[in-house]
């Protein structure tokens, strides 16, 4: 993993517990779903004016956010799926790198619209921001290719030798379930996702636990590994919007359940192997 995915994730625990996946006991308020108007009819007048929609990321979480080789120029799945919110709403796509610990100052003080860079929806930045969730995502267990021990739920760890990342929800993950062994683990830590890999290559460890699509990302570029399709600690991912700016985040929400319907929210998600992740309906601050 490289350093400045290290401070992301340090940052993403930071704000959070953990890494911030539980799955939702909350009440979910429905994003506005007819009313007669399109997404672009929504967009506040103050944001129409503009002729811009302004997001904020933190670059180093690829599949999510990253610089294309060279350059740059975002991509990942929030930058794409950003720029496709802003053509639903008629509104040119402006991204915008920052500090992940500044993102939601930055939205509280206007200097940005939305923020999206894997945010989970969660009850303590809900004091501050409301979500538009967006992506679902846990963390999956990764084996070497072809599987050789033939791991299929994270029960079959128990007496297996584990690596797992520093400080991690995932190492939070792998403990609980060690509490539950007969026969315990042997948990190497890790300080990433990355080097933790290596001990899977060298035969030192047998499985790992890494965000679900982080994983996929990795299994895909590489081919040296599997990911096991369920998740653990799943929840909301979404995209924070100040909680003055109602209407803009009813406009987005709205764009968000078009690209749903349209099938071009599913290619995008597809592009970068996240097709696990994906919601079938947009809803608004169901996280924990």
């Amino acid at each position: 993993m490289r350093k400045h995915l290290v401070i992301a994730l340090a940052a993403i625990c930071a704000l959070g517990a953990g890494c911030g996946r539980s799955t939702s006991g909350t009440a979910a308020p429905t994003p506005p779903s007819s009313t007669g108007k399109s997404a672009k009819d929504l967009v506040p007048e103050t944001v129409r004016k503009s002729g811009e929609l302004r997001m904020a990321t933190s670059e180093g979480y690829p599949p999510m956010e990253m610089y294309k080789p060279g350059t740059q120029e975002m991509t990942g799945v929030d930058a794409d799926l950003a720029t496709a919110i802003g053509a639903r709403l008629g509104l040119r796509t402006r991204i915008i790198n920052a500090s992940f610990d500044g993102l939601i100052p930055g939205l509280q003080g206007g200097r940005w619209d939305i923020a999206m860079a894997a945010l989970s929806d969660l009850e303590q930045r809900r004091k501050a921001v409301d979500f538009v969730d967006y992506f679902n995502a846990g963390g999956s267990i990764m084996v070497k290719k072809g599987n050789p021990e033939g791991i299929k739920t994270l029960a079959d760890l128990c007496g297996k030798k584990v690596v797992l990342a520093k400080g991690s929800s995932n190492l939070e993950i792998g403990k609980r379930q060690d509490d539950r062994c007969a026969q315990k683990m042997e948990i190497m830590q890790s300080e990433d996702a990355p080097t933790g890999l290596l001990t899977i290559d060298s035969g030192r460890t047998v499985a790992t636990i890494v965000d679900s699509p982080v994983a996929a990302m990795y299994a895909k570029e590489t081919g040296k590994y599997d990911v096991l399709p369920e998740q653990y600690d799943a929840g909301p991912w979404g995209i924070a919007i100040d909680k003055k700016q109602t209407g803009l985040r009813d406009a987005v929400a709205k764009a968000l359940q078009e690209l749903i319907d349209n099938g071009e929210y599913g290619k995008i998600l597809e592009k970068y192997g996240t097709t696990a992740n994906a919601v079938a309906k947009v809803t608004i601050n169901t996280g924990a």
